[in-house]
This record gives C-alpha cells, sequence and structure tokens, in this order.
C-alpha cells in the first residue's frame, strides 16, 4: 500500500519530473530533445511503456550515449539515468532501464539499499544464501566460467564480472545467483507467493504479475544495435504477447508445451525462464555467454521445455 502503480513515479523520485522525449538529431549530430507529453506513472515503469529503452536495442540510444559520453547502465554509474526517453509515456512497450528506476522507487520508499532490502524481504526468507549484487571471495571462486560465441561456433572464455563497487544497485539485472536459489523464487510465484511455508507476496500481487498490464499494446521484437551483446529476438514471433508486472506473457499455447497465460523472461547471458500457472510447473536454463539470444542455448531451452511437458503427459 506504499506505491500505488496510478502514482506519478515523480512522487517518489522528484528527479523524474520532467522528462525529456529524444526525437533525432540535428546536423552536427548533436540530440534533439522536446518535454514529453505526459508524466511517467510507476506503471509505465512496471510495464516498460515509460519510453526508456536499452542502448543494446536502440540504434538511437547508441548514438546518444556515444554523442554525449552518457555510461551505459551495465556500468552501474548513476550518469546512466540521465538517458532520455525514445517515445511518450504509455504510448508503446519497448524494453529498457525502466526496472532501474523502479530499483531507485524501492530504495526511496524503503530507505534501504536494494542490496539489503532485497536480503531481508525475499533472499533470506526463501533461502537464497548465494543471491545478491555483492559476492565475497569463496561465492566469487564459483562464479561460471563467461564465454563468447565465436562464428564458427565455437565459446571462447573471457573475463566477465558486474561491478563490485557499483554508484547503484540495478533493479534490472547485475544480481548473481545460483539455479537452485532461482527456483526457490520461482517456485514462490508459482505456489502464490509461498515457499516452504514462508510467505513473500500476497496471493493478489502474484496474480497481478501474472495479468496483462499493458492494455491494447504489445510485446513488440527487439531488434538489435550492438549485435556483440545481443541477437534481435521475439519469444513468440507472429503472436500477439502481453506485459505484466514484470513479465512475458504469450497469449496462445507456446510451441514447446506451455499454456497460454504463461510467465517468462530471460538474462542478458543467456539465462531463461517460464512458469506456466495452469499446468502448475516452471523451469529454468542457465548459461554465461554473449551474444543474447544465442542459436543454440535457445534450442536446448525449447527441447527442455518439450521434454518436460512430454514427461507429465
Amino acid at each position: 500500500g506504499r506505491i500505488n502503480p496510478g502514482d506519478d513515479a515523480a512522487k517518489y523520485l522528484p528527479e523524474l519530473a520532467n522528462p525529456m522525449v529524444l526525437e533525432g538529431f540535428d546536423g552536427d549530430g548533436q540530440p534533439l530533445l522536446r518535454p514529453a507529453k505526459r508524466a511517467i506513472k510507476v506503471r509505465h515503469l512496471l510495464t516498460h511503456t515509460s519510453g526508456y529503452t536499452y542502448s543494446i536495442w536502440s540504434d538511437a540510444l547508441t548514438r546518444y550515449e556515444n554523442v554525449t559520453g552518457m555510461p551505459d547502465i551495465a556500468t552501474c554509474k548513476n550518469g546512466a539515468f540521465l538517458a532520455p526517453l525514445e517515445f511518450d509515456p504509455g504510448e508503446r512497450w519497448q524494453y529498457g532501464i525502466s526496472m532501474d528506476w523502479v530499483g531507485k522507487l524501492v530504495e526511496a520508499v524503503s530507505d534501504q539499499s536494494l542490496e539489503v532490502y532485497f536480503l531481508e524481504n525475499i533472499f533470506a526468507p526463501l533461502g537464497m544464501t548465494d543471491s545478491g549484487f555483492l559476492i565475497g571471495s569463496k561465492q566469487k571462486a564459483r562464479v561460471a566460467t563467461f564465454h563468447n560465441r565465436r562464428e564458427d561456433g565455437g565459446l571462447t572464455p573471457a573475463p566477465f564480472e558486474m561491478p563490485q563497487r557499483p554508484e547503484f544497485f540495478m533493479g534490472g539485472g547485475g544480481g548473481f545467483s545460483t539455479p537452485r536459489d532461482y527456483m526457490a523464487f520461482l517456485r514462490m510465484l508459482l505456489n502464490g507467493g509461498t515457499h516452504k511455508g514462508v510467505r513473500v507476496l500476497k496471493p493478489e500481487t502474484v496474480a497481478s504479475m501474472m495479468r496483462n498490464q499493458i492494455g491494447d499494446l504489445d510485446v513488440q521484437a527487439m531488434r538489435t544495435a550492438q549485435p556483440a551483446y545481443s541477437q534481435s529476438f521475439d519469444q513468440f514471433p507472429g503472436e500477439p504477447h502481453k506485459w505484466g508486472y514484470s513479465f512475458d506473457i504469450n497469449t496462445l499455447p507456446g510451441p514447446n508445451g506451455r499454456s497460454a497465460g504463461s510467465i517468462s523472461w530471460a538474462g542478458l547471458l543467456n539465462c531463461y525462464f517460464w512458469l506456466d500457472p495452469v499446468r502448475k510447473v516452471t523451469g529454468a536454463i542457465f548459461t554465461q555467454l554473449l551474444p543474447f539470444y544465442d542459436e543454440k542455448v535457445v534450442k536446448l531451452y525449447g527441447t527442455f521445455e518439450r521434454g518436460l511437458y512430454d514427461g507429465l503427459a
């Protein structure tokens, strides 16, 4: 009851009071900005309809970062929040840094860092002892090796680490975890907000997370602007899919067995999950490689899902 999705986000984060929309670039290559036509609501942030985007899937924002020197959100530098909108709030859906703003909102309302808030309200209650933004020396030694996919299909190991002295904790990514921990989180959602007798969310909250929250808008295909980091992708090409708080919702049965109304999403390093509230099953697959939406991993993900539903049958 401390946050209402219909509230102006600026009620909690004054820096969102006067958002600007990027309309293009002038003849000298400088950004052209105009005031947004309407306020950003909390709902817009929760549903990726705020106008904020990610540069990985935006030629315009990639160019804006290059022209202005603004850091990318993955650097965990606060300067990344100076990003403009790419469209007016509520106009369409596009995945972006909205959830990082939600992280700032949670910190403002709780007067805690996300690291502490998540620990006290999610990780500790669910027994997720290997989850968080900051990792100890023993945990660091256990981090899975990151790889890049080569053009010949092979894999090359490479160094990769999220900043361990960040200026902010990312509401939209950057956390460490394990498959065992993450499955505890997914099972909590599957069970309407409880896991092993511990309630983390109200049933009605979980129900709202799995319900279409973008009305007549549809989730759109994401076109890569930075191929080294991501392929273009669309989880359900040619089909309408919606967005809840804050998951992709397939409105038709999935090609590999999941029911209509299932929720899903992914992590940039080719980690994927889905949750089927009809069949009461959830599954996930975890890898550590780039670019995102790797063809071989996605194929394996589909094979895994089909195998799970075949087993249920």
